[in-house]
């Protein structure tokens, strides 16, 4: 990527907003122009995925000096996410910032008791044919929504247009966090370790499947009716918190985790670039709803590009998608015993898979790798399966005859910067994807 090529409209969005309302924040960097080499000013290169269509994406590349903060506290990120008015901003994540520093008991509301909401909705007392959204403020329920409404005010980001968040050198990230990239445009997302938010208080279905479930929110990130999005060089995990050490109530495992990454509602020209997703199970959602309302704002969006990540021991959805054009190309798939699929093809997804490596334990078929949901055509094309070049839809066909897949996505991806032999995919991303390895 060439850091000093910018879009035209950077140059537009470099008339920044001169002044900015007292933080307690540290400033710190110069004009754009002085330092095109700050990797907190690098912008997306010309032809690097779908967010570089049209305007392309530079973040907040033409911050003027007294709109770059540094923090190292929750309290102020959320506060520099809020200064500036619509000035471009850059904000330098310093350290580890947690967003549930005090514990999932200061969230609790009065009242509220883990014991009382299991005894009150066990199966065997409550049934699996009601759910619970009728019960009353001062049930259990009801305060448990209560303390979920406290979380989700503490632990949600709201990130503006223009904006490019950047962690500083090798250990910076958040604990616990969903960063909202809602309704905006021009953002970038670069070298952060993300610890997937944990659900303090998740929610008990009945009616979900034949045995009930435990639902949960906050997704790390969410990319909700946004364009022109550039996420690189993060680690995305599950951290401290596994599903593994997750204990079962009602005979389900306790859910406390959501999606890793969603691109949803609109959404629209994202490239993610040298990321690694990992211990998770539902990792990365694009388009989140078969129903006619929502596919009405989806149908032409929610173009996304993949490149050169790596996704590691997770169990389903790298990605799952519906809508979208999703061009996802040299990226190295490691899965382990717990594997389900990587690619789900939903409803009118046009799925590009190309020059990808696959790296499966004994046991897993490479059948598997693709998971039809829809009856859609996708293209998967020179991916490599344990060092060997496999074609995914013949093997997928011929190991799951039920769920036959057509191949021809009907597009061909025009935004890409170097493809890199398949083969040598495991090599380049294992050694340079995730966060703190800026180059």
């Amino acid at each position: 990527m060439n850091a000093h090529q910018w879009h035209g409209h950077a140059m537009t969005r470099a008339a920044a907003v001169v002044g900015c309302a007292a933080l307690a924040l540290s400033l710190t960097g110069t004009a754009a122009q002085a330092r095109p080499r700050d990797p907190a000013r690098q912008v997306l290169g010309a032809q690097d995925g779908w967010g570089a269509y049209g305007t392309g994406t530079t973040g907040g590349a033409a911050a003027d000096a007294a709109h770059v903060y540094t923090v190292t506290t929750w309290a102020e990120f959320r506060a520099a996410l809020a200064a500036g008015g619509d000035a471009p901003r850059i904000i330098k994540v310093k350290g580890v910032i947690d967003a549930v520093s005090e514990g999932c008991d200061a969230f609790a509301a009065p009242g509220y008791d883990f014991d009382a909401y299991l005894a009150a909705y066990a199966p065997e007392t409550w049934g699996l044919d009601t759910d619970l959204s009728a019960e009353p403020d001062d049930s259990p329920e009801g305060l448990r929504r209560a303390s979920a409404a406290r979380q989700d005010q503490s632990v949600k980001a709201n990130v503006p247009s223009d904006t490019t968040i950047i962690g500083v050198g090798r250990g910076a990230g958040f604990k616990g966090a969903s960063l909202q990239i809602k309704a905006v445009d021009n953002v970038i997302v670069r070298n952060l370790t993300f610890e997937s938010p944990v659900d303090c208080f998740p929610q008990w279905d009945p009616t979900d499947g034949s045995k009930g479930n435990w639902n949960s929110e906050y997704d790390t990130a969410v990319v909700h009716g946004s364009t022109h999005v550039w996420l690189d060089h993060n680690t995305f995990t599950d951290g401290s918190h596994p599903d593994s050490a997750a204990p079962t109530y009602f005979g389900m495992l306790y859910q406390q985790h959501d999606g890793e990454l969603d691109i949803v509602r609109g959404a629209n020209h994202i490239t993610a670039s040298w990321n690694v997703f990992t211990e998770h199970d539902k990792t990365i959602l694009i388009g989140n709803s078969d129903s006619e309302s929502t596919a009405a704002g989806d149908r032409g969006k929610l173009k996304v590009t993949f490149h050169h990540n790596l996704f590691e021991n997770l169990v389903e959805r790298a990605p799952r998608v519906r809508f979208g054009q999703v061009d996802s190309y040299n990226n190295h798939f490691v899965a382990d015993e717990d594997y389900s699929y990587s690619f789900g093809i939903g409803k009118e997804s046009q799925l590009v898979a190309e020059h990808n490596a696959f790296t499966l334990p004994e046991g897993v078929a490479a059948g598997k790798v693709l998971k039809r949901w829809n009856v859609s055509p996708v293209t998967a094309d020179d991916n490599y399966v344990n060092g060997r070049r496999v074609d995914l839809i013949a093997v997928h066909n011929a190991q799951i005859p039920a769920e036959t897949l057509q191949p021809g996505a009907g597009w061909t991806p025009a935004l890409r910067t170097r493809v890199d032999p398949a083969r040598a995919v495991p090599g380049i991303v294992d050694h340079r994807a995730g966060a703190g390895r800026l180059r």
